[in-house]
């Protein structure tokens, strides 16, 4: 389900969040995101960075398989040399 509102910009840039907006999502801050076309709004948890903890375990190769294949191209640099 998708709700619009229309929100008036006060002369110094204050925008209200709707109760019911913020009451679904436990938002008392919100990211604003300018996508050249659009601005979009997204609640931010009350700890950004723990709610990233884990998010992208699993996902694509370590650091350490990183640094490995750098420094293989490092090798192979300098043995072109």
């Amino acid at each position: 389900m998708e709700d619009s509102y229309v929100m008036k910009v006060s002369s110094n840039g204050r925008v209200s969040v709707p109760a019911q907006v913020r009451a679904r999502w436990k938002a008392d801050r919100v990211l604003v995101v300018d996508l050249g076309d659009r601005l979009v709004m997204r609640p931010l948890p009350p700890d950004p960075v723990d709610a990233l903890r884990g998010k992208y375990a699993g996902r694509g190769p370590s650091s350490e398989e990183l640094r490995r294949e750098a420094r293989a191209e490092d090798t192979d640099r300098e043995r072109c040399r």
